[in-house]
């Protein structure tokens, strides 16, 4: 009888030592995928209570976004980590760096529900046609397919009138995708913000702006907005289109992406007390690094409230950076821009190294309020 309690306790101890070692091994590197319970547990676990934003920010009103991709491409290593804020033009930047894994951090619970609502779209479709006939709740044009460009893509799209069947059959595609297939829990609440969301697409179609289907809100008085169709197809500066709806392929990177659960949205303050910092912590378990980190100018909204610009870079500071890290940030025209002679454009996206800034914040270099976003933007190019 003792002998064989001896042999019981040894082999517990090896199993125990087997789970132990295991975890570790797990620990040391980034998955190639997520299960669908650990995507869920990173979403609700690294995020903190929603916040407020004054728009909805249906899509991007950055229209030279993708100007930066030739110098992250030349200088960022892929199989990185991305992360980033607002709607898809991070799926630009994230098809062009193809990290190991994106996290899309927003103050706005909406923009995590956008991204799931996004998600599951993505995950349905067989092509792109098939994401925009979806999106837009309209019946996919005949003459289309996996070989036309993007430009051909939304010029059969434009003609299309939305449908009220095709949006109901795709909004309970999207919640059977979503609750059923992957077992996410979304409260009623989730689900109606996701049904606004994907009605402002049904209502604005390709012509969807920043300020929503009818070209309202706060933002209107300063000029038209840039359509969704428009920035898809926007370029590089170098007449190249680098957008995820450019071709089939980039596409395609995209999905597996979504399809493995490595593109995570979380609701979070850039200031906040936890979501970049819980970021931090598994980036560090699981001996990762960033590379990019797209900003858009929550900067300008940081440096306007107090002391916030302090807590995101001290925020920052705790994430694993590679070396050659880089901010991606959007400057418009109404503060900054000028300085850096972009004349008369609504903004400009530019780059500036992320170990560099931290050095010069925790010299103390970088001053408080808009004299210190002007610091961050002549640290840019």
């Amino acid at each position: 009888m003792l002998e064989i309690r001896r042999r019981r306790t040894i082999l517990a101890a090896g199993l125990a030592l087997f789970v132990f070692f295991g975890t570790l091994s797990f620990a040391g590197e980034l998955p190639d995928h997520l299960s669908d319970e650990a995507f869920w547990k990173l979403v609700t676990d690294l995020s903190e209570p929603g916040g407020y934003f004054r728009s909805d920010n249906f899509v991007s009103n950055e229209t030279m976004f993708q100007y930066v991709i030739p110098e992250l491409k030349k200088t960022t290593r892929q199989d990185g980590v991305y992360l980033g804020v607002g709607p898809d033009q991070n799926f630009t930047y994230i098809v062009a760096l193809q990290p190991k894994i994106a996290f899309i951090v927003d103050i706005r619970r909406q923009n995590m529900l956008h991204h799931l609502m996004y998600k599951a779209l993505i995950e349905l479709s067989e092509d792109r046609a098939e994401f925009l006939s979806r999106l837009f709740s309209r019946k996919r044009p005949a003459d289309i397919g996996s070989m036309s460009s993007a430009e051909e893509l939304f010029a059969a799209f434009e003609s299309r009138e939305p449908e009220r069947e095709i949006f109901y059959s795709n909004l309970q595609a999207m919640k059977q995708q979503l609750v059923e297939r992957h077992g996410f829990t979304l409260s009623s609440d989730d689900e109606q913000s996701i049904e606004y969301v994907f009605r402002a697409f049904y209502a604005g179609g390709p012509d969807l702006t920043y300020n929503g289907p009818n070209g309202g809100g706060f933002a209107a008085a300063r000029g038209r907005m840039p359509s969704y169709s428009e920035l898809m197809l926007q370029t590089d500066g170098m007449d190249l289109n680098r957008s995820y709806m450019s071709s089939e392929q980039n596409f395609r990177i995209l999905q597996d992406l979504e399809k493995k659960n490595l593109v995570v949205p979380l609701v979070g303050d850039f200031a906040g007390p936890k979501a970049i910092r819980a970021v931090a912590q598994y980036l560090k378990e699981h001996d990762a690094s960033v590379t990019a980190f797209y900003l858009s100018n929550v900067e300008q909204y940081l440096f306007q409230q107090n002391d916030d610009w302090s807590k995101f870079y001290t925020n920052v500071g705790m994430l694993p950076l590679d070396s050659s890290a880089l901010f991606i940030r959007s400057v418009f025209n109404n503060l900054a821009v000028q300085y850096q002679g972009f004349g008369s454009l609504r903004s400009a996206s530019m780059v500036s190294s992320i170990p560099d800034l931290l050095k010069a914040f925790q010299a103390g270099e970088i001053r408080a309020g808009n004299a210190g976003y002007y610091d961050v933007i002549q640290m840019s190019k």
